[in-house]
């Protein structure tokens, strides 16, 4: 793969992150298909919606923060969708730091794409 020049990268942000503008919490790594995405609780979990930030050129774009109701668990990633519920599963990452509930409670995101040479 080549080098990419900083406006290039991000263009290519800002289009993933024009496929979805829903987050969803996951208990691990989602993968490719938004596996291990969160449920139950009470109030009961539901993907956010976020806004999405780019014009850094930096190749970065970040979404508004969301605040997701889980029930106690352990959340180490984020998804993005292109719906609130079904839909397209777009991509995801690592939380910067897992969040461990012992009851339930509530987990805030800020998700962050991030296109990289």
């Amino acid at each position: 793969m080549g080098t990419f020049t900083p406006a290039a990268r991000e263009t290519a942000s800002l289009e993933v992150t024009g496929l979805g503008l829903h987050i969803s919490l996951h208990t691990a790594d989602p993968g490719t298909t938004g596996a291990s995405e969160a449920t139950g609780g009470s109030p009961a979990y539901a993907r956010q919606p976020t806004t999405w930030t780019g014009g850094a050129s930096d190749g970065s774009v970040a979404g508004s923060e969301v605040t997701f109701d889980a029930a106690a668990g352990t959340y180490s990633h984020f998804g993005i969708w292109s719906a609130s519920t079904a839909g397209t599963f777009i991509g995801g990452g690592a939380l910067s730091s897992p969040a461990t509930l012992g009851a339930q409670g509530q987990v805030k995101v800020t998700p962050t794409v991030t296109v990289n040479n």
